[in-house]
C-alpha cells in the first residue's frame, strides 16, 4: 500500500521552473539596481517591443537545437527579408499584405536551400548556415546598396508598434486597461483546466502526479508573473499586436512540440538519429523541414523588427542568431539534442530581455554585457551537463 502511495507522486522537476525562478531574481535584481525603473508600464512594454522578434526566432531554433544543431543563418534572414519587404512596399508602392508574402517566401526559399544541403547531401548544419549568413547578409547589403530604406508607412509599422483597442478605467490613480484584465484571467483558467487534465489524463493512465503543494507553488508563481505582466501592460497602452503574433506562434509550435506526430519525431531524432532512423523515422526529411520551418520565422521575425524600426538597414539582425541560440539553451535545451521545450526557450529569450534591458538602464557598456550574457550561456550549459552526470 505504501509502494503505490509513494508511485501516486513525484517531486516537481525543479529545472523547469528554475529557469521561471532565475527570470523572478534577475528581475528583482535590476529592479533594486534601478530604483524600480524597470518595472514601469513603459518599460515592460518596451521589453516586448525590443525582444518580440527574438522570441519568434528562439521558437523556431529550438526545432533545430532538437536536432542537435543550430542555424547561424537566422540574423542574415531576418535582414534580407525586411529589406525586401521595405523596398516593395517604400519604392514599389506594394500592398503591404503582398510584400509581407514576398519576404515570407524568401524565408521559406533560403530554408529549402538550407534544407536540401543539411537533410539530402549530409552536407553540415554549421557549414551549411554559416554559407547562408554570409550568403543572405551579402545579398542585404547588394539590395539596400548599403542604404536605410524608410519610413514604413503606418500599416506596415502596425505589427510592431500597434496596440488593440482598450477598455480604460480609473485604476490606483491612473487607468487601467479592461481588455488586459480579461486576457489575464483567461490564462488564469486556461492554466487551471490544463493542469486538471493533467491531473485527470494521469489518474486515468496510472501515471504519477505531481506533489499537489508543489503543483500549486510553481502554479502560483507562473499567474503571479502573468497577472503583473498584464496589469502593467494594461497601464500603458494596452495589448501589443507583436504579444498577438508571440501568442499565436508560441501557442502553435507549443502544441506542434508536445502534441503531434511531427514533435515527437524531431525529440526522437535528436535523442538517437540511429535509433530514430531505424524506428522508421525519415530524419532526412525532418531534417528538411525544420531549416524549412526555421527560414519562415526568421523571415516573420525580420518583418516585426523592420515594423518596430520603421525601417530596414543591411544591419540589422546582425548577431541576434547568437540571442536566438542562447534562449534555446538558457532555456533548459540540451546542448546534444532532444531536450527542450518551446516554453523553455520563451523563457530563455525574456532573461536575456531582462539582462539586456536591465543592464542598459544601469549605464553599462555593451562590450561588458556581451561579456554577462557569454557567462549566463555557459552557466546554463554547465548546469545542464553537470545535472546529466549526476543521474547517470
Amino acid at each position: 500500500m505504501g509502494t503505490d502511495t509513494k508511485k501516486k507522486y513525484v517531486n516537481l522537476d525543479l529545472k523547469s521552473l528554475g529557469m521561471i525562478v532565475a527570470l523572478v531574481v534577475i528581475f528583482a535584481i535590476f529592479y533594486v539596481l534601478t530604483g524600480g525603473a524597470n518595472a514601469t508600464p513603459t518599460n515592460i512594454n518596451n521589453l516586448i517591443m525590443q525582444n518580440g522578434y527574438i522570441i519568434i526566432l528562439a521558437t523556431g531554433m529550438l526545432l533545430c537545437v532538437l536536432t542537435g544543431y543550430i542555424d547561424l543563418g537566422v540574423g542574415s534572414v531576418v535582414a534580407l527579408g525586411a529589406a525586401c519587404a521595405a523596398k516593395l512596399v517604400v519604392e514599389q508602392q506594394w500592398p503591404v499584405a503582398l510584400a509581407w508574402l514576398v519576404a515570407i517566401a524568401i524565408g521559406l526559399g533560403v530554408g529549402v536551400f538550407s534544407g536540401f544541403f543539411i537533410a539530402y547531401l549530409d552536407i553540415p548544419p554549421f557549414v551549411v548556415t554559416l554559407a547562408t549568413m554570409l550568403m543572405g547578409r551579402g545579398l542585404t547589403y547588394t539590395l539596400l546598396k548599403s542604404l536605410t530604406v524608410g519610413p514604413l508607412p503606418q500599416d506596415y509599422a502596425f505589427i510592431g508598434t500597434g496596440f488593440l483597442p482598450t477598455i480604460k478605467i480609473d485604476f490606483a490613480g491612473g487607468t487601467l486597461d479592461l481588455v488586459c484584465v480579461g486576457v489575464a484571467a483567461v490564462v488564469t483558467v486556461c492554466l487551471i483546466l490544463t493542469e486538471l487534465n493533467t491531473i485527470k489524463t494521469n489518474n486515468k493512465y496510472g501515471f504519477a502526479n505531481i506533489v499537489p503543494w508543489q503543483m500549486a507553488v510553481k502554479d502560483v508563481v507562473i499567474l503571479l508573473i502573468v497577472w503583473f505582466f498584464f496589469i502593467k501592460l494594461g497601464q500603458y497602452n494596452g495589448i501589443p499586436i507583436q504579444l498577438i503574433v508571440l501568442g499565436v506562434v508560441v501557442a502553435v509550435y507549443h502544441f506542434i512540440t508536445s502534441r503531434t506526430v511531427a514533435g515527437r519525431q524531431i525529440y526522437a531524432m535528436g535523442g538517437n538519429a540511429k535509433a530514430a532512423r531505424l524506428s522508421g523515422i525519415n530524419t532526412r526529411h525532418v531534417f528538411f523541414w525544420v531549416y524549412v520551418n526555421m527560414g519562415v520565422l526568421a523571415a516573420l521575425a525580420g518583418i516585426v523588427l523592420s515594423a518596430r524600426q520603421g525601417g530596414a538597414n543591411p544591419k540589422m539582425g546582425d548577431g541576434i542568431e547568437m540571442d536566438a541560440i542562447a534562449s534555446c539553451y538558457i532555456g533548459g535545451a540540451a546542448a546534444s539534442g532532444g531536450v527542450g521545450t518551446i516554453i523553455g526557450a520563451v523563457v530563455g529569450a525574456l532573461v536575456m530581455g531582462v539582462l539586456n534591458n536591465g543592464m542598459s538602464m544601469c549605464g553599462m557598456s555593451t562590450d561588458l554585457q556581451k561579456v554577462v550574457k557569454g557567462a549566463v550561456l555557459l552557466g546554463a550549459v554547465v548546469l545542464d551537463v553537470t545535472t546529466k552526470k549526476k543521474k547517470n
